[in-house]
């Protein structure tokens, strides 16, 4: 069986991290070809090291010096800036692109890798919510090369095997309601960055934590799962699961529903997206059923998450609405990791940029890049009326 090649955009983060972790535990299975990272120097030049690809990026020019003097061997030919991410995707060899990248930086990287004909394991949402009706070409016909790694939609995927031809009446898609599912109105107007840091269930970037506090990560996935799936809005339901033991649900027109389950643990997804649609051995905790006492469920506040209200108003709306939610809730997630502004300032801004932001041009590559452009402008001078 020959050897998977899998080239890692944003290689440093936690989905890259553990990405290298599945490859470290089955050499026979995979091979590194790309490492990409943003400012991490020292950690990429440890993982140059160790896999040797034949190429590795890093973004950050200016830790250039640090990284070439850490790097223990010549086999890598080492790269600079965001633009030699796209060249490289569109000219380098490998079988699979994880793309792990934050935010819309993920975007182009989807578009050109599947125009090639690659297989991309998709942590990146923004690909999707940002550019779903321009990427919704690959998943018409079905899941074949745009293959989901969050682990709601890899859920939906699992639970869709040898259901090909059998009609879908609804999406459940669960959500642990992460530090502040029980939170009074009160309460959230003093959140402090710590506070919606402590997810009770996963370990993940900030930027992702933040977004499972405020529920937009639901919103986003919601949109995710509009166009992998081409189901109607009203179709797709998020409830709130607070032990985040079943990862998705899919109810079929028989009234029969079909869960995916496991302990929250990013590798099964990772894994799953690498060797689609075969399986192979992970060393990961199984579920024991004689110990398992609750499988709870609650219906979403949409008062308390106002984050998630605005992403299914931004589908709804459709355009660049949902492109312009995404620039929007970027920019105000950092200001308010950066402690620029309150934490109820995430949902004001986005609301905001929703009614300011609008674009009159075709639907294209570039005039998403510059509703992007533009929105993240208008968010970062965004004074918020909460202080």
């Amino acid at each position: 069986m020959s050897k998977i090649n899998v080239f890692i955009l944003g290689s440093t983060g936690s989905i890259g991290t553990q990405t290298l972790d599945i490859i470290r535990a089955n050499p026979d299975r995979f091979c590194v070809t790309g490492l990409t990272a943003n400012n991490n120097a020292s950690l990429l030049a440890e993982q140059i090291n160790e896999f040797k690809p034949a190429d590795a990026i890093l973004v950050n020019e200016k830790a250039r010096a640090g990284l070439k003097s850490n790097i223990s061997h010549a086999q890598t030919k080492l790269h600079f800036g965001y633009d030699s991410i796209t060249e490289l995707v569109a000219s380098s060899s490998y079988d699979v692109l994880m793309n792990a990248l934050v935010g819309f930086s993920g975007f182009r990287p989807s578009v050109i890798a599947l125009n090639r004909g690659k297989k991309v394991a998709l942590a990146n949402k923004e690909s999707l919510v940002v550019g779903g009706e321009l990427l919704q070409k690959y998943t018409k016909e079905g899941i074949k090369n745009l293959i989901p790694v969050d682990s709601e939609h890899s859920a939906i995927l699992q639970c869709l095997i040898g259901e090909e031809n059998n009609p879908i009446e609804k999406l459940i898609i669960t959500a642990s309601g992460g530090p502040f599912r029980n939170a009074s109105a009160e309460r959230l107007k003093s959140v402090q960055v710590e506070d919606a840091l402590r997810h009770p269930n996963w370990s993940m970037g900030a930027k992702i934590t933040i977004d499972s506090a405020t529920m937009m990560n639901k919103g986003l996935e919601i949109i995710e799962a509009y166009w992998l799936y081409h189901l109607p809005l009203e179709r797709i339901e998020p409830v709130i699961h607070p032990q985040s033991i079943i990862h998705s649900m899919v109810t079929f027109t028989d009234g029969s529903t079909k869960a995916q389950m496991g302990h929250p643990d990013m590798k099964v997804p990772i894994q799953y997206a690498l060797t689609w649609p075969d399986r192979i051995y992970l060393d990961t905790p199984r579920m024991d059923f004689s110990q398992l006492r609750d499988l709870t469920f609650e219906p979403v506040n949409y008062d308390r998450f106002p984050c998630l209200r605005l992403a299914l108003q931004s589908i709804e709306q459709g355009g660049y609405a949902p492109a312009i939610l995404n620039a929007a809730n970027e920019v105000a997630v950092y200001r308010f990791l950066d402690r620029n502004i309150p934490y109820l300032g995430i949902p004001e801004i986005v609301e905001s940029a929703l009614e300011s932001v609008d674009s009159s041009e075709t639907l294209s590559v570039e005039s998403l890049l510059a509703i992007d452009e533009r929105t993240r402008a208008f968010s970062a001078s965004y004074t918020c009326r909460l202080g």
